[in-house]
């Protein structure tokens, strides 16, 4: 206590000294001066300094916080909850498709129509594998007003066996076939009698067999070569050999893919009537076709380009001739928005290999008497937009402008005074040859609505323009096809077919022609033809249908003189199995 006091003393006098100067300040009296500055005020700012120490705290009444130790005292507690086991749920999961590798099917209908179809796959082991299909489809014919015999089939067997080991693939396949039609279109002039109908023997047999195999690599520059041999001949005494050879070598440079095709393209061919019966000027061909082919692939983000070339050496072994070709192999794409919108365009040409065969399968009406020679297709340039929009529409439309020489039109042969054969009487085709330019234009759209239910549908328009003959014989200016398929139910399915193709023009060979006028030109009527087909499957294995073709009933002419059949039905079964 005392201490405290020792401390009070010294400010109390303090204050006391203080009160008495102010009474006596309070008795003087203030005046005014005045103050005059001489020197502006100027302040200026010291450096500041660092405390160099820190200041320590010395206070008795701090006390050092003392070391809290926690304990728990753990007392136990009886339970009778007892969790359950999880168990995962149950999902009902749909049964899955039995797929089998063979079928068979089997159909009748009017015209005593026949469909037979036979598929078979042999698992020989895990790398190798044997494949058998067989095609039949006839009719014994029976078209209104028809003199003569119109019955027709076509049957082929095909054989292929595959291998595949670590390193390689090879295939080796085997065909045979045989096909028969008639030469039923007779024109309406020269007129026959019944007996001379009667004496015509309209029937052609084809035939032909074919051998191929293949070789591919997975880790060399040789990348896979192809052979393949086709013999084809018919009842008329023709005959043809095709044999193709194409190996393949591919190896990558940078990020770029250089692969080139080297082509061995060889055709031989005689046919039992001269050119020239007068002169007895055989008509046999002979075309050996050497080429290759080089591209580079360049892949850029959304851009893919095909850079390439081909060159052909073509050689004529009958006729002594022989010519060089060089052709544009260029194409590109690149994706606008994703796979919503593609754009693509190129530039391509090729010497393509006309054959007897061909002209069978595009027109089996033709006469064992064509001239067989190569076309030279110069270029196909088009530039067209592609994409799928939002997995349900997918469409393409595409523009193309082509320039082809020596491209075969198919026309109607004129009666012959000679009389000796089927195909003698008007009731054939032939080819002719011409430089033909066309613009196409290209359209198409396909509707997946849902997994039951598809729908597409297309349209072409064809403009042509030719150097020496007056038409593009047989060629229409429209085509347009529309498929639907819809799956009904579980067990119902259904489809249609719709088909329209524009007028065609031919030479009218009803009528005697001047060499110094036009020939005369008969046109063709533009047809539609309807086919739809109904199915129930009564199970995996077992399913029936019914095929509705040209329903519209219209007894239209696909070629000149050769009405096809009306209105046709075929019903069958198709059954799946495993041995």
């Amino acid at each position: 206590m005392i201490r405290y006091f020792k401390k009070v003393i010294p400010y109390i006098c303090l204050l006391v000294s203080w009160g008495g100067i102010s009474q006596e300040k309070e008795k003087e009296t203030l005046e005014t001066e005045k103050v005059i500055i001489v020197k502006a005020y100027t302040p200026t700012i010291s450096d500041a300094f660092k405390v160099k120490s820190t200041p320590i705290l010395n206070d008795s009444v701090t006390q050092k916080k003392k070391q809290i130790r926690y304990s728990i005292f753990s007392v136990p507690v009886a339970s009778t909850y007892t969790p359950a086991k999880g168990r995962a749920a149950n999902i009902d999961r749909p049964k899955p498709i039995e797929i089998y590798d063979n079928y068979a099917t089997l159909g009748f209908g009017n015209f005593t129509s026949a469909l037979a179809e036979f598929y078979s796959n042999f698992q020989l082991n895990r790398s190798d594998n044997l494949g058998l299909y067989l095609h039949h489809n006839s009719s014994q014919g029976g078209i209104d007003e028809v003199q003569l015999d119109d019955k027709f089939y076509n049957t082929f067997l095909d054989l292929n066996y595959t291998s595949r080991n670590r390193d390689y693939t090879y295939g080796i396949e085997l065909g045979v076939e045989h096909q028969l039609y008639n030469w039923y279109g007779l024109p309406e002039f020269p007129a026959l009698t019944q007996e001379q109908i009667n004496a015509i023997d309209p029937q052609q047999n084809y035939y032909g067999v074919k051998l191929g195999g293949k070789l591919q690599f997975d880790d060399l520059y040789f990348k896979k070569a192809t052979l393949n041999y086709r013999f084809f001949g018919d009842a008329q005494g023709s005959t043809e050999h095709h044999v193709v050879a194409k190996p393949t070598f591919e190896f990558e440079m940078g990020n770029s893919l250089i692969t080139t095709n080297f082509i061995v393209d060889y055709l031989s061919g005689s046919f039992d009537r001269d050119i020239n019966p007068v002169l007895q000027i055989p008509n046999d061909y002979g075309i050996l076709n050497l080429g290759v082919n080089p591209s580079l692939v360049i892949l850029r983000d959304n851009l893919t380009v095909n850079l390439g070339a081909a060159a052909y050496y073509s050689i004529d072994t009958e006729n002594s001739d022989n010519d060089f070709f060089i052709y544009p192999k260029v194409t590109a794409s690149y994706r606008l928005l994703d796979d919503a919108v593609i754009a693509y365009g190129g530039l391509e040409g090729e010497l393509k290999q006309n054959t007897y065969r061909d002209a069978v399968q595009q027109n089996p009406y033709v006469s064992p008497t064509l001239i067989i020679e190569p076309t030279n297709s110069l270029y196909d340039a088009y530039v067209g937009l592609k994409g799928k929009i939002a997995d349900v529409v997918s469409y393409n439309f595409r523009g193309s402008y082509i320039s082809e020489d020596e491209k075969p039109l198919l026309v109607n042969n004129r009666p012959t005074t000679l009389l000796l054969e089927g195909y003698d009487y008007g009731n054939s085709f032939s080819y002719r040859y011409d430089d033909v330019t066309t613009l196409v234009a290209y359209g198409e759209l396909n509707f997946e609505i849902s997994k039951r239910f598809k729908f597409g549908a297309s349209a072409e328009y064809f403009n042509y323009d030719n150097e020496d003959e007056q038409e593009a014989w047989n060629l229409p200016e429209v085509k347009a096809s529309v498929l639907v398929d819809y799956q009904i139910n579980k067990q119902w399915f259904a489809g249609a077919q719709l088909f329209y193709v524009g007028e065609r023009k031919d030479i009218d060979n009803t009528i005697v022609t001047v060499p110094t006028l036009p020939e005369a030109v008969v046109t063709l009527d533009s047809y539609f033809d309807a086919n739809v087909n109904l199915g129930y499957r009564l199970n995996d294995q077992l399913s029936f249908f019914v095929k509705g073709n040209n329903l519209v009933g219209e007894n239209y002419e696909r070629w000149v003189n050769f009405p096809v059949q009306d209105i046709q039905v075929l019903g069958g079964v198709t059954y799946k199995f495993d041995y």
